[in-house]
């Protein structure tokens, strides 16, 4: 079996193949818009509200009055008392129920709290959706024992930093070549191996590992102070420069038994049905980030002012501001909309929490980049720069880096497209079967046409006609409505473009990445207008018109995208592009790079530090 082959098996078998509950995403990029399974959206009790209310309030005014977020931006470390602040507050437990000392809070407030906080500061975001969202709570939570959650949750709650174990040096999103070991040794694990990229890492105090054990990945809750595990560096990057995150050994580390989450094997399952909701919390902090960059877009257009008019008022910079104010109401949306039906738990979200991850991901980075272009010179420079010569310290670039790391977070862009567009494509693939399969034999390909003939006998005249056709369809949306309709008739053109997509490529349509990201992207698009659709329509009770004209310009400029994208499905370079690059990899076009100088390779060689022996609890704010 090649390489590629055992990758794909170990990818395939982590998936969750069942579909027990009814999926809105699932159903768009089959080309039927199940608007029911969303609207109206579901709404939390009043309980829920008050409680999820109150906290916002607390950590609105703990952050007001005890955080500099440029102190930690210029430090590149978040002040000790400022989590003991965030412990005494309950913010390390918001996920965590109360009947283990957490705050219990829902889904929904739980995001909110996190776009608050990232509108604030992102590296505290980081510190508190790593510990509750990937950490040792989530997985706990759905897949721990009674004991395990009686061990550990209470200890999380009250503030003990968790972290997330699983890249490695070698190994990013390919974890058939997870390389760290679990051996099992009496009623102990002993784990080998290196770990990268450990937020958290480097101050955690407990762990949740990742290793093989025997040919299948198994996860561990893993004390961080026990002998044998070596922080060896605190990694420092280009935005977000307050997390702790490191590179972590493990040798010969013993590990109790029954620290063992789920069963052996159980790993890569349980990572990902973590992340079903833990996704969640990025998007969230994307939103806090868009919302802000809102807010600066709207002060700045007005205030400054060219060739005698506001800069908001010239169309350049207009439609900019209306793109950046938009979006940002549509990414708040989806999360609003993606939370509610976490909490409510009659729907299996997967496919809708990957879109808000990739969309939100995507569209927050595009928004403050933007803004940087609205701000010019001041976007580029410094907050501590610009408030050292007396002007408002507004941190725009910071912002710009804090964000650029979420499009590569928990499932790079790339990834996250061939994820979904794997979801998408599920029915396909499961009627097709043995008909696209290259090993099989005639007598299965004749067996799996014939399945394949009544189910698209059954499924391609539903994409002829809908709702999206009738012109009063949807009228409950007023002014919306037309939106709704292109909707409904764009995930039907969606799915017929797949099934095209599908009969001319057949088994090799995995391998059509530039095809496969832009049907996600237009199932994105899709997804977003019906959330911005939804939102408006609650939101004018309380915003009158104001909330329904945002919505109507930002499904526009939706349109817009989404339509460009069914052009470039059929018309592109993507072949081209492939071509070129195999050549470049040859070396062909290496004159192309004549007449530089690479500062990695041309510059005075240093030699690298001798990594350091100290435990994670010696180098809590040690390491450089």
């Amino acid at each position: 079996m090649t390489e590629y082959a055992k990758a794909r098996e170990v990818a395939e078998q982590a998936r969750e193949t069942e579909w027990a509950r009814p999926s809105f995403g699932k159903e768009l990029f089959l080309g039927r818009f199940r608007l029911d399974l969303v609207h109206p959206a579901p709404q939390l009790s009043e309980q829920q509200t008050r409680k999820g209310e109150r906290f916002l309030q607390t950590l609105t005014t703990f952050l007001r009055d005890s955080v500099d977020p440029s102190v930690i931006e210029r430090s590149a470390v978040i002040p000790d008392e400022v989590v003991k602040g965030l412990r005494a507050v309950g913010a390390f437990g918001m996920t965590i129920d109360e009947q283990y000392g957490g705050l219990g809070l829902s889904h929904l407030y739980y995001c909110r709290a996190l776009m608050l906080v990232a509108s604030y500061s992102p590296a505290l975001a980081a510190l508190l959706s790593a510990h509750q969202s990937i950490g040792v709570p989530q997985p706990l939570r759905l897949f721990g024992t009674p004991e395990q959650k009686q061990r550990f949750l209470p200890r999380c709650a009250q503030g003990e930093i968790s972290a997330f174990l699983l890249t490695e040096p070698d190994v990013g999103s390919d974890p058939a070549r997870l390389a760290t070991t679990a051996v099992r040794d009496g009623d102990a694990y002993v784990l080998d191996g290196v770990k990268l990229w450990t937020t958290n890492g480097v101050v955690a105090d407990l762990l949740v590992v990742m290793a093989r054990t025997g040919t299948r990945i198994s996860a561990f809750v893993v004390e961080a102070d026990a002998p044998g595990i070596t922080v060896e560096h605190r990694n420092a990057f280009m935005g977000l420069r307050g997390i702790e995150n490191g590179v972590t050994r493990f040798h010969k580390v013993r590990v109790p038994a029954e620290n063992l989450i789920g069963r052996e094997g159980q790993g890569l399952k349980i990572a990902l049905t973590t992340l079903n909701t833990g996704r969640l919390s990025l998007p969230a902090t994307c939103a806090g980030a868009a919302k802000w960059a809102a807010k600066i877009a709207r002060e700045w257009g007005a205030e400054r002012v060219q060739w005698g008019r506001p800069i908001g008022e010239h169309e350049a910079v207009a439609r900019k501001i209306s793109f950046i104010t938009a979006t940002a109401y549509a990414v708040e949306a989806v999360v609003d909309l993606a939370g509610r039906l976490a909490d409510d738990e009659s729907n299996d979200i997967r496919i809708e929490a990957a879109l808000a991850k990739l969309y939100g991901s995507e569209m927050a980075w595009q928004i403050v980049d933007e803004l940087v272009q609205i701000r010019g010179g001041r976007g580029y420079e410094t907050a501590e720069s610009l408030q050292a010569r007396g002007e408002r310290g507004v941190p725009a670039e910071q912002m710009l880096r804090d964000l650029r790391i979420n499009r590569i977070f928990e499932g790079s862009t790339e990834i996250m497209h061939l994820l979904i567009a794997r979801e998408a494509v599920d029915a396909h693939l499961s009627v097709a079967g043995d008909l696209i399969d290259p090993k099989a034999d005639l007598r299965a390909k004749g067996r799996a046409a014939t399945k394949a003939g009544a189910f698209y006998a059954r499924w391609l005249p539903g994409l002829v006609a809908g709702a999206g056709q009738l012109p009063n369809s949807y009228s409950e949306f007023g002014p919306l409505a037309h939106h709704l309709r292109y909707v409904e008739r764009t995930s039907r053109k969606l799915a017929r473009s797949t099934f095209y997509g599908m009969s001319r490529w057949q088994g090799k349509l995995e391998h059509r990445q530039g095809f496969l990201s832009r049907i996600v992207d237009i199932g994105s698009e899709l997804f977003a207008m019906t959330a911005v659709c939804i939102r408006a329509q609650e939101d004018a009770a309380r915003h009158g018109r104001g909330a329904l004209e945002i919505a109507d310009t930002f499904c526009r400029q939706a349109r817009l995208r989404a339509d460009e994208l069914f052009t470039r499905l059929w018309v592109n370079s993507d072949a081209t592009d492939v071509r070129l690059t195999r050549r470049i990899l040859a070396g062909r076009y290496a004159f192309v790079e004549d007449g530089i100088l690479d500062p990695s390779t041309d510059g005075p060689w240093i030699a690298p530090a001798t990594p350091g022996k100290a435990t994670a609890k010696d180098v809590h704010r040690d390491i450089p």
